[in-house]
């Protein structure tokens, strides 16, 4: 039977040099703490886009602009075409759920406060029969020369929320808007938009066209009858996507960033861990007396190496766990903003494991090498150290 060493030697071993084992700590916790950073942002990027999008919303758009709302142009006449000739429109006190919308991306100022772009979104009072989402907190719907604000649209421009309350003024093409209500839309970017009356930007913005039709269907599956109003009204250039697929397909263009923020966190990662390496050998080579001692009084190889391992799993679980507790402090509903809009930074049960995970691995694979290199010297070489 393997006769271990007591755990105490462990713990007291990390006590002999506290400069040391402070320093295997912060490192430890700088690693796990960029693992619970890249994971939340990854995590709240994919799922503010995927909850954007609802299965029974169809968009409509000009044929050859599917991958962008704001460079489409559709004609007028068309949502009044749609919702006379699409079967299975959802209706509202026998109103078709169909909603004429202009994208745009534009330039916003608030007074004495620099320029900022902002997604505007021009709409009809059918806007709110297909995003459900969507809930007036305060205020009302715009009429002309009015501006309804999402309540995350201070984080587009760069302002304070004050500077956005009801009863104040923006700017967009030299026309001054007054905010007449905030919106919450949770869980959406749409929270990050500013919504205006549809005549109205469609004049500052100087176009006679609508960016896309939304269409709310009673059943998600007759998705087959939009498809086939695209294809029989070939005059209109249509394309018909499901609004889900139009979000998933913008959570795959904005991938690249997710992943350049994995890399970006491996790469300091790796750096801290090999410097972890470094700090571990000196710290084991420092002993190879007293690790041959150990072996020459009985204890096998085996049984020092498992002693090394627990000191540097209470080491990278201290730093673990001090990862996490500043985690929940500085990331835990952090706002991050993008250009399709904000997200939260949320510290879910899959990023809490994969950062105590990676806390643990890091704690085990650190230590192997040193451990290696130190224990496979020779007894009397190593007592002669």
């Amino acid at each position: 039977m393997l006769q271990t060493l007591p755990f105490a030697y462990a713990t007291r071993n990390l006590l002999r040099d506290i400069p040391r084992f402070l320093q295997k700590i912060a490192g430890a916790a700088v690693v796990v703490f960029l693992v619970f950073a890249a994971g939340a942002f990854n995590q709240g990027m994919d799922s503010v886009l995927s909850a954007t999008g609802t299965p029974e919303n169809v968009i409509l758009l000009s044929a050859g602009s599917e991958e962008s709302v704001e460079r489409s142009e559709i004609a007028v006449q068309s949502e009044s075409l749609a919702a006379a000739g699409i079967r299975g429109i959802e209706r509202v006190l026998g109103t078709p759920a169909v909603s004429g919308e202009v994208h745009f991306m534009g330039q916003i100022r608030v007074p004495e406060q620099e320029p900022a772009q902002a997604l505007l979104r021009g709409v009809t009072p059918a806007a709110f029969m297909v995003h459900r989402k969507v809930n007036i907190l305060e205020g009302s719907f715009p009429r002309s020369g009015e501006a309804l604000v999402g309540q995350l649209a201070h984080h587009a421009l760069g302002v304070s929320a004050e500077d956005l309350q009801v009863g104040q003024h923006i700017e967009f093409e030299g026309q001054s808007l007054t905010i007449s209500g905030r919106f919450a839309a949770p869980g959406t970017v749409m929270e990050s938009e500013i919504w205006m009356d549809r005549n109205d930007l469609m004049t500052l913005t100087q176009r006679d066209s609508l960016s896309c039709l939304v269409l709310r269907l009673e059943d998600p599956t007759a998705f087959g009858a939009v498809d086939l109003f695209t294809k029989q009204r070939l005059d209109l250039e249509l394309r018909a996507i499901r609004e889900s697929a139009y979000y998933a397909k913008l959570s795959a263009f904005y991938g690249p960033i997710r992943t350049m923020t994995w890399v970006t966190a491996a790469l300091i990662a790796t750096g801290a861990i090999f410097g972890g390496f470094n700090m571990l050998y000196a710290a084991f080579a420092s002993r190879i007396r007293e690790l041959g001692t150990l072996q020459a009084i009985g204890y096998t190889r085996t049984a020092v190496f498992i002693s090394l391992l627990q000191e540097s799993l209470l080491t990278t679980l201290t730093g673990t766990l001090l990862a996490a507790f500043a985690a929940v402090f500085i990331l835990e509903g952090q706002s991050v903003y993008f250009s399709m809009g904000t997200f939260h930074l949320t510290l879910s049960s899959q990023v809490i494991v994969s950062g105590l995970l990676s806390g643990g691995l890091l704690g085990m694979l650190g230590m192997i090498p040193p451990a290696i290199r130190c224990l496979g010297a020779p007894l009397p070489a190593a007592l002669r150290s």
